[in-house]
């Protein structure tokens, strides 16, 4: 795919951006391709300001971020409908969403120029907060959706529907509600399975559940997973990517289903979820 837009948009905190952004924005225009920087990117690398992510989202063909799997997540979050294709340069160490390191940001420019690069379908999570048959928000989410129980030191109680029939009842620290792209985040560190990222399914993972049987389900991806808190005694948060928890009102209800839109998120030509996998958990062959 031809690239004629780009949006260029950073983790301005991360150090030594600012030079990086500016050598990306060069090797771009260098090759006649129009550069769209993002306001605060634009600010600390001294460069024309081309508005904010949204605006960004708008304008471009492809959105370029230098930073981390946060940055990406942020992007994904704050460009909503007008969400485009992103290519992830890597500030810091390689994350699961950025398949290369700044230090070959050249390679990435060529890639991206002559259209070699590969794009990976992620499928979004769509995530409904009702009370009363009343919608409150809808936002979507690109690695999971997460009820937890906030700071209390307490078991929490979560009714769990799936296509509105009965899962359980989760007595746990909370419930994570995880795509493919975020079984590689929360979810595994609370013992979830691995989920290749076009695997078309959903996985449900209980924090630290109290009863042992309480294990990872996996489901289709065209389900709608329903969790609602068992009791009202105790304060109940529901995080979407890792953002500010949101307190669930009284007789709260969360609908979760898979999005219409989706990311197409941009690879190397040589690089795959798997290998990016063995290299990240620092994988190895074997003998046997």
């Amino acid at each position: 795919m031809r690239t004629k837009t780009i949006g260029l948009i950073a983790h301005t905190e991360k150090a030594g951006v600012a030079k990086l952004a500016r050598d990306v924005i060069g090797e771009f225009k260098e090759r006649s391709l129009e550069v769209i920087v993002e306001n605060d990117t634009a600010k600390i690398a001294k460069q024309k300001a081309g508005g904010s992510i949204v605006q960004i989202a708008q304008r471009s063909d492809l959105i370029v971020v230098l930073g981390g799997d946060g940055t990406i997540l942020n992007v994904v979050a704050m460009a909503g409908k007008n969400l485009k294709p992103i290519f992830g340069i890597n500030v810091g160490s390689l994350g699961f969403l950025t398949c290369v390191n700044s230090s070959a940001y050249r390679e990435a420019v060529d890639a991206i120029v002559s259209g070699r690069i590969s794009y990976s379908k992620r499928a979004l999570l769509s995530v409904e907060l009702r009370t009363n048959k009343r919608v409150l928000s809808t936002v979507h989410a690109l690695n999971d959706a997460v009820v937890s129980r906030g700071d209390l030191s307490r078991l929490i109680r979560l009714n769990a529907r799936v296509n509105g029939e009965v899962l359980t009842e989760f007595n746990a620290d909370g419930l994570i509600i995880a795509t493919p792209t975020g079984s590689t985040a929360y979810s595994l560190s609370a013992g979830g399975p691995i989920l290749s990222p076009e695997s078309g399914v959903f996985v449900i993972t209980p924090i630290c559940p109290h009863v042992l049987t309480n294990r990872s389900v996996i489901v289709s991806d065209s389900s709608v997973i329903e969790i609602a808190p068992g009791s009202t005694e105790y304060p109940t948060f529901l995080s979407v990517d890792g953002r500010e928890p949101v307190r669930l009102p009284p007789k709260a209800q969360i609908a979760i289903r898979r999005a219409k839109a989706m990311l197409q998120l941009g690879f190397l030509p040589d690089v795959s979820f798997f290998s990016v996998l063995r290299h990240k958990l620092k994988w190895t062959g074997s003998n046997v």
